[in-house]
């Protein structure tokens, strides 16, 4: 199916601020230059840029590139993103969906499964 995220064996998210204007090309390129990974991995890839309102998903399918884009309104309020810009952070499908929950991703007392 297109789109599907679910085939994704890896969740990274990529903290700091990105470039939103940034398209596939340059959130590949990020990809293999400050992550040293290959974009075409069975990942995905996440962005956030400075507003934290909006954030950009990067997935290979076997066919090409898929590039999600999400706006949050403006009575939702923003994504609560990393960031260490220095950081590259591999999520667990709960942190994600605590991600787009509008959760911080760091839970000290929630149980980390192993």
């Amino acid at each position: 199916m297109i789109g599907d995220i679910t085939a994704a064996d890896e969740i990274y998210i990529v903290c700091g601020y990105t470039d939103m204007r940034k398209s596939i090309d340059g959130l590949c390129a990020i990809v293999e230059d400050k992550l040293h990974m290959d974009p075409r991995n069975r990942a995905l890839y996440l962005f956030c840029g400075r507003r934290s309102d909006r954030f950009k998903m990067l997935l290979w399918e076997p066919d090409g590139f898929i590039l999600f884009y999400k706006r949050l309104s403006a009575e939702q309020g923003r994504y609560r993103w990393p960031r260490n810009k220095d950081e590259v952070r591999n999520l667990t499908w709960r942190e994600f969906d605590w991600l787009l929950s509008g959760i911080d991703i760091e839970q000290p007392k929630a149980i980390r499964a192993s």
